[in-house]
Order: structure tokens, then C-alpha cells, then sequence
């Protein structure tokens, strides 16, 4: 009988693409998911005797092998039948067989080549039919990345584009993000970026065959999204002048940053900084297949030293001394958590996990952080895998100011040492609200459970004995500090401070606010206070000095006061960073010698909306108009809209804004025509060269044609 030829193959993209949740998936190949069956159509040169079978191979990466699991080889049957690669025969007219192939569920992913031979033709070579990709599994129970729920699903693994939330505690601010994980390249760029890695350059064998835990390649892409060890994406830059590259504050996506890597030959992109890390990372790992969310951390301790202490030296005015503070609090971090199991540390551990792709501190000698289980944080197991101490700094340390003297003393100052790790927050599931997710990393803040679960870590960070030894920290000018006498409790003072806003911080204009002092006792108080001002970067490092004044207050018995504080336009608008923060610090020297510190972190507060001028609907063009004001006491002109939005454009779009008079309001129209359906983000940020970038975004539900 003559031999048997494959003469046509039908993947099947709209049936699979369905199944397997990938349709939106803009490659030539097919994109299906790991442990879930797949269908293709085989048309024949003959129809196949009964007795003839067909043996299928699978290979991925280089020097691909069964022992590696980089590999298969496995023959049709009537059943999917075993562990393995399977396949079995659908349907059969004539010479088209229909065969459904599927893979286990802890198969490495990545790009496939498929091969097929009769099982007759033992001398005859394989015949190619094709490549495809396979992902990671949400969907699927035996997967390690598998998420019950669907709505979750839809959110973590499908949504793309989201909510960061940046600014202060006090005042948080949503920033859209466009993740734009189906975007045209970007699921063959998140697979270069894992064969980019050096652990791929150095053994690409077994960095493959490593790619079927998600612990491994979440780990991967958290070093290669920065660009500290490696040809990574994202260069950081937390302060000067962004000369060669852009702003972090400009991107509004990941798409221009991936595609630009790609296009730049694996060049890192310029600049970013943690927000921006952290979108990259959420936009490679939903597209790799892991349910994944961005993580905003107000109050950030970042813990060189790991002893669970941010300590910050300041001088008689209330400011951060640099050269001795190592430590800092950040006014906000963001950072990622993916959902899978811990097969490394037990069940209990399953579920989120911390990954932050943010430059901080090398782990195992690179930049690179986590998965940390979010419940070992909770709970102070802070000794397993990974990067636990240094993530549950970030959240749980206590904050400790000293007062450094010129005699090179230092004296514990009385500050509120519980501000860490406040309105841990992330996007809603469904919607554009923010969600508080602090009770996931800690125990209510003072509580008994909450300060067992700080001694037990601090038990096993420094690996302390039951007799109770203590550890110290070699801190600023050489002095050694008992990690005890860290902790312990200055007396409270016998005044109270906080600053007010007399009315809301605008930018462009002057900032008007009061100290107000409170005596606690029944005589008489003098005290002295000093009071600095600076702008700041997000990371709380100091920009430029904005107030500097002395003021002695008598308070008498219960009285209170108020000390009015002005800082005007001209003073902070040269030296205002992007991040648009100014950091306000009085400190309060009281008869006795008691000491109290009062800080306060400002964002000034700008103006845009956005409105849609009737119902979008999928290839019908919509009108958007976009009113702005002028912040500043002057004309300004050179203003424009940068519009960016999945669904909604194939590339940035730039419109002019006329001149603007001072303080003046002005509408700007413009049509986009939506070319996908669902709820779609649109970005619109106002952009002068006179005033940081003003950014805002809408949800756009767009309908399907009828």
C-alpha cells in the first residue's frame, strides 16, 4: 500500500482559542494551555488501515530530551489515556482524521515544535506540522498556577489593563495602567525574555526543562524585568534628570516598553521605577499564564540591614541627615503578587505571592525578590523561600528616629513608630475600586497576635535562644545599637503635634497650612520649634530645602495653639519633582528636654476628566472630550494630550492643546473607534513643559457591532 502523507493541517485556532481562553492572542500560532486538551485537523494523502496509528513528538528549547521533560513521544489511541503527553483520535472521514492532543499539566511552557510519522513508516523521518505555545493553566485543578474563581480569573489572567495606586497614605491616588498582554510581539517577548536570562544563556537545556514550575519562572522574570545583573527590560532612575530616556512618570503602559526592548536589540529601556517594574511584570506573567495583581504598599520600609528597624538620624530641624540614615521610608512601593502553590514549602503556603521586580536589594548575589508567601509573611516565617526578611520589612518594621547631636550622640526622638505598612492596597476584582488588603500581610497593627508574630520573626532573623541573647546592629558613625534597646519605648511627651491643611494643596499655587500644638498637662510649657520643609522624591529623599524657621510658643495650661505656615509657588516650583511631593517636619523641643517629631507628607492635587459623548461600540467611531485647567498663575503654552488605550489605538496619539491662560478651563475633543469589545481603559495625560504630567483615565464598556 502506498505510504501515507499529511497534506494539510488545521490547528483549529477558533475552537482551541476558546477552550483555552487565549482567542485574544494576535500570533500565526496556536496558543493553547498547559494540562487541557487540543484539537487539530489532519488531511491525508490516503485514509489511515485501522491498524495504523500515528506516533506525534513534542520539543522545546534547545537539545531537547524525554529525561529533561523537554520532550515526548506518545501514539494516538481511542482514550487520553496516562501522565503524559496524549493523544487520541476525535473523528475520521474519509483520509481528514480529527486527533485531540493534550499536554500534562506540569508540562514546562513555552514554543513547541509538533512532528508526526505513521507508525508504519519506522524509517521514514518525522514530518514537521508546526509550532505552537503553550501556558501556564488558571483553569486547570492539577495546575500549580490553578485559581478557582472565574471572576478572579477574568481579572488576574484576562483583564488587560488596571489600576496603581500611588501618592501618600492620606491621600491616594489611582493611576491607569494598560498591561496590553495581547498586544501585537508581546507574548513572543515575554518568551525572550526568559531565554534572555543569564541562567538560560548559561544552560539553556536546563533552564528549560526548569520552566514548568511557576516558583521558577516568576523568579526568573523578577530579576530580568530590571536591568541590574542582566540585558534586562526596565533601567531604574530615582532621581536628576531622565537625559536618553523617559520620565517614569510618562509611561502609561507596558506595551511601549517591551516593544521598545525588542526593537532596541534587548537594550534596557530608560527609565523606570517601581510602579513601572511592577506593570511590566504583571503584563509578562498574565501572559505567560499566571494569575497576577499589582500591590501598592503605603509607608514602605526599605530594611538594609534586616534588622526590622528603619531607623532615620535627623538634626535639630527635623531633617533627614543622608550620609547616616541607611534606611528609608518609602511614601508608597509597588510591587506584584501571582497565585500558586508552594510545592516547595507545603499547602499552607499556597496561594499569594510576593514578587517585586524593583532593584532594591540583591538576593542569592542578583536584584531580584521573591516569591515570598504572603501568608508566611503574616504569620513571621520569614526564614523560607524567598526574601521573606526583606519583605516583611517592607510591611512590618518599626520606625525609629534619632536626633543627631554635633558631638556625634544620638537621642531617641518620640515619633509614631507603627506608621509601616499602612492601606496595602490593589485593584478590585470587577470594577475600579481599591481594595485594602492589609490583613492578608499582617495582624491588626498593636494587637497581642500581632507583636507574637514580630518577636517570632525577629527570633528567627537573628536566630535568637531562649536565655534571650540579644543581637546588635552596626549602625551610622560606628556605633553598635542592641536590637532591644531599639525597640524600646521613649516617654511619651507631654505635648501632642500635627500639621493641618487650611485648604487643599494645589499645584501652581501657594501652600497654606498650621502646626497645631497641644499641651497634655496643668503648667505652663515653653517649647521651641523648628520647622523644615523640602521636596521630595516618592522614596522620601530629600530634593531641595522649601521652609526653614523658628518659632518659640508659650502654652499654657491645656492650651492649644496654631502656628501658621505659608510656602509660596515661587518657593517650591523650580525644585517640585514629578511625584509633585513636599515633606513637612517640625520638631517640637519641649522644657525638660522631652522631644517630639512632627512630619507630614503633601501631594498636590491637579485637575482633569474625561467623558465619552455617547455609547462605544466596536468599530464605530466615539467622541472624547477632555477638560483641563491650567494649575499655574500664568500662560502657558506647548500643552498636549498623550491618549493611550488598548482596544482603542494601535499607537500613542498626541493631540495639541491651545495656549492656556492662567487658571483657565478648556475642552479638548477628539474620535476614537474601539476595535475590541468589553471594558476598555483609556489614558489620557495633559503634558507641559511647565508643570508635571497631569494623568487620568476612564472605563470604557464597549458594546459589539450589531
Amino acid at each position: 500500500m502506498a505510504g501515507i502523507r499529511v497534506t494539510k493541517v488545521d490547528w483549529q485556532r477558533s475552537r482551541n482559542g476558546a477552550a483555552h481562553h487565549t482567542q485574544e492572542y494576535p500570533c500565526p500560532e496556536l496558543v493553547v494551555r498547559r494540562g487541557q486538551s487540543f484539537s487539530l485537523t489532519l488531511e491525508l494523502s490516503r485514509a489511515p488501515d485501522c491498524e495504523e496509528t500515528f506516533i506525534f513528538m513534542v520539543e522545546t528549547g534547545p537539545r531537547a530530551s524525554e529525561a529533561l521533560h523537554t520532550k515526548a513521544v506518545f501514539q494516538t489511541s481511542e482514550l487520553e489515556l496516562g501522565e503524559g503527553w496524549t493523544a487520541a483520535k476525535e473523528a475520521q472521514v474519509e483520509n481528514t482524521l480529527t486527533v485531540s492532543l493534550a499536554s500534562p499539566p506540569n508540562a514546562v511552557i513555552g514554543r513547541y515544535l509538533l512532528s508526526i510519522r505513521l507508525s508504519s513508516h519506522r524509517k521514514h523521518s518525522n514530518r514537521r506540522l508546526g509550532e505552537f505555545v503553550l501556558l501556564f493553566n488558571p483553569w486547570c485543578a492539577e495546575d500549580d498556577v490553578f485559581l478557582a474563581s472565574e471572576e478572579e480569573r477574568q481579572e488576574y489572567v484576562l483583564n488587560d489593563s488596571g489600576i496603581i495606586f500611588r501618592g501618600v497614605e492620606k491621600h491616594i491616588r489611582a493611576q491607569g495602567w494598560n498591561y496590553g498582554q495581547f498586544e501585537e510581539d508581546i507574548l513572543n517577548i515575554c518568551l525572550s525574555i526568559l531565554d534572555r536570562s543569564p541562567g538560560h544563556q548559561n544552560n539553556p537545556a536546563t533552564d528549560v526543562s526548569c520552566r514548568h514550575d511557576p516558583i521558577y519562572v516568576t523568579r526568573v522574570i523578577s530579576a530580568m524585568v530590571n536591568s541590574n545583573n542582566d540585558r534586562g527590560v526596565v533601567q531604574g532612575q530615582w532621581q536628576g534628570k531622565y537625559d536618553g530616556g523617559t520620565s517614569p512618570l510618562h509611561w502609561r503602559g507596558s506595551v511601549a516598553i517591551l516593544q521598545k526592548w525588542l526593537k532596541g536589540r534587548y537594550k534596557p529601556v530608560k527609565y523606570g521605577q517601581c510602579w513601572v517594574f511592577a506593570g511590566v511584570m504583571c503584563t509578562v506573567l498574565r501572559c505567560l499564564g499566571i494569575a497576577t495583581r499589582v500591590v501598592s504598599n503605603f509607608n514602605s520600609a526599605h530594611d538594609t540591614d534586616q534588622n526590622l528597624s528603619v531607623d532615620k538620624y535627623v538634626d535639630s530641624f527635623g531633617r533627614t541627615l543622608e550620609d547616616l540614615t541607611e534606611d528609608s521610608m518609602w511614601n508608597f512601593h509597588v510591587w506584584n503578587e501571582s497565585w500558586f502553590a508552594r510545592q516547595d514549602l507545603g499547602p499552607s503556603y499556597n496561594g499569594w505571592q510576593v514578587l517585586d521586580a524593583t532593584p532594591q536589594e540583591e538576593s542569592e548575589g542578583v536584584f531580584q525578590c521573591g516569591p515570598a508567601s504572603v501568608t508566611a509573611i503574616r504569620e513571621g516565617d520569614v526564614h523560607l523561600a524567598h526574601d521573606g526578611p526583606f519583605v516583611f520589612a517592607e510591611v512590618n518594621a518599626d520606625y525609629i528616629t534619632w536626633l543627631w547631636h554635633e558631638d556625634e550622640s544620638r537621642e531617641r526622638v518620640y515619633s509614631n513608630t507603627k506608621k509601616i505598612g499602612r492601606c496595602i492596597s490593589t485593584k478590585a476584582v470587577g470594577s475600579d475600586s481599591r481594595v485594602d488588603i492589609t490583613d492578608l500581610y499582617k495582624y491588626p497593627e498593636g494587637s497581642r497576635k500581632e507583636r507574637q508574630v514580630y518577636s517570632k520573626a525577629v527570633k528567627r532573623l537573628f536566630s535568637m535562644k531562649a536565655s534571650g541573647r540579644r543581637t546588635w546592629i552596626r549602625r551610622a558613625g560606628g556605633r553598635c545599637l542592641w536590637h532591644d534597646d531599639l525597640l524600646e519605648p521613649t516617654t511619651k511627651p507631654s505635648i501632642t503635634g500635627k500639621f493641618k491643611l487650611l485648604e487643599p494643596p494645589m499645584l501652581g499655587h501657594d501652600l497654606r497650612l498650621a502646626l497645631c500644638l497641644a499641651n497634655l498637662t496643668s503648667r505652663v510649657q515653653q517649647v521651641r520649634v523648628n520647622l523644615s520643609g523640602a521636596t521630595i522624591l516618592y522614596t522620601r529623599k530629600p530634593v531641595a530645602e522649601i521652609l526653614h524657621e523658628s518659632h518659640a510658643v508659650r502654652l499654657g495650661r491645656q492650651e492649644e495653639k496654631r502656628i501658621p505656615i505659608t510656602i509660596s509657588y515661587s518657593k517650591y516650583k523650580e525644585d517640585l519633582t514629578e511625584d509633585k511631593k513636599i515633606l513637612l517636619a517640625a520638631m517640637c523641643l519641649v522644657t525638660k528636654g522631652e522631644k517630639l517629631l512632627v512630619e507630614k507628607d503633601i501631594t498636590l492635587e491637579d485637575f482633569i476628566t474625561i467623558k465619552v459623548l455617547g455609547p462605544a461600540m466596536v468599530g464605530v467611531a466615539v467622541t472624547v472630550e477632555v477638560t483641563v485647567v491650567n494649575p499655574l498663575l500664568e500662560r502657558v503654552k506647548d500643552c498636549a494630550l498623550m491618549v493611550e488605550g488598548s482596544g482603542f489605538l494601535q499607537e500613542q496619539l498626541s493631540i495639541d492643546v491651545p495656549t492656556l491662560e492662567p487658571q483657565e478651563r478648556a475642552s479638548v475633543q477628539f474620535d476614537i473607534t474601539p476595535s475590541k469589545s468589553g471594558p476598555r481603559q483609556l489614558q489620557v495625560d495633559l503634558v507641559s513643559p511647565h508643570f508635571p504630567d497631569i494623568k487620568g483615565f476612564v472605563i470604557i464598556h464597549v458594546a459589539t457591532a450589531k
